[in-house]
């Protein structure tokens, strides 16, 4: 019989919490990824200008600590490590401790919703195994959970979230009031290999029919790469742009495809995106990411219940 898991591994993507690391995170994030010059600085002055850092692993040690604390009340009590691909506490700095701590098998959660394949998704996956083989012999197994796109309490919090943003809508063009969900795009060829355009989808149809929303449309943000290489559209930024010229003056933006803030949240939608609306008249209303939302911690737990219930 197979050892029963006795940990759960959360990997997610990590930034900077001070100004000093952002050019050290960003030269971790594009090692060996061909940019174009200058893009690293650009970058950088995207998060100087949210003040010199990234909520992400605040928010990201945040929902390890609520994942642990419903674990703990109602089952399976298993300890949540945190592993970062980019920024400490990097994935090998996590198989240390829970080698040091004994652990044999652990529940890897990847921190994404939707499982993009290669473009995403498997290089956490890659950024586990690498530092498995590193750590040698002793290191634990990690055996991986669902994407949770689908989980009815992931869409009841993202359902939760985007009605804050609505009910802000005077009541006369609440309901006629676009929702567009984001995500981050990714290249067309990639996506095409994967169930990511598939699961944003069906993510965003279940929200809108849980809101009874009639008007809602998907939309990409956050680009990058070499611009003659196809990507998906279209960029909100343009869906902004068309529905100004249909007469829209509210829009509600939900980034389904991110579970906590972060920069391509903060600056990508909050100062991007928002500048466009505001040039076109339009009122924009951003719903939060999931962050640490009770009901996106019980979603979680659901996933670890049912790798457990796998064996």
């Amino acid at each position: 019989m197979a050892e029963p898991f006795d940990a759960v591994l959360m990997v997610a993507f990590g930034g900077p919490t001070k100004s000093e690391e952002i050019r050290p995170f960003l030269s971790n994030v594009l090692q060996g990824v061909p940019v174009p010059p200058g893009r690293l600085e650009e970058v950088a002055h995207h998060y100087e200008a949210l003040g010199g850092r990234s909520p992400i692993n605040e928010l990201t040690f945040r929902q390890a600590k609520g994942l642990a604390e419903l674990l703990d009340r109602e089952g399976p009590r298993l300890p949540v490590y945190v592993g970062m691909r980019y920024w400490h506490p990097l994935v090998g700095e996590a198989v240390q401790q829970m080698m040091r701590d004994g652990a044999r098998r652990a529940i890897g959660i990847i921190m994404a919703a939707h499982d993009s394949g290669a473009a995403s998704w498997g290089k956490y996956v890659k950024a586990v195994t690498d530092a498995l083989q590193a750590a040698g012999p002793g290191a634990p197994r990690v055996e991986y959970a669902q994407p949770c796109y689908n989980r009815p309490d992931f869409i009841a919090a993202m359902v939760d979230q985007i009605r804050h943003r609505l009910q802000e809508i005077p009541p006369e063009r609440r309901r006629n009031t676009p929702l567009v969900f984001t995500a981050h795009s990714i290249p067309s060829s990639m996506a095409a290999a994967s169930p990511y355009v598939e699961q944003l989808l069906e993510s965003c149809r279940l929200v809108a029919e849980a809101l009874s929303h009639p008007r809602w449309s998907l939309a990409y943000q956050s680009r990058s790469g070499d611009p003659r290489q196809p990507w998906l559209k279209p960029d909100v930024r343009d869906v902004l742009t068309e529905l100004s010229a249909e007469g829209i003056r509210s829009v509600v933006l939900a980034p389904i495809g991110f579970v906590c803030d972060h920069v391509e949240v903060l600056f990508d939608l909050d100062v991007e995106a928002k500048a466009v609306a505001d040039k076109l008249g339009i009122d924009l209303r951003r719903a939060s990411t999931m962050n640490d939302h009770p009901l996106y911690m019980r979603a979680l737990a659901d996933l670890v219940r049912q790798r457990v219930r796998l064996g």
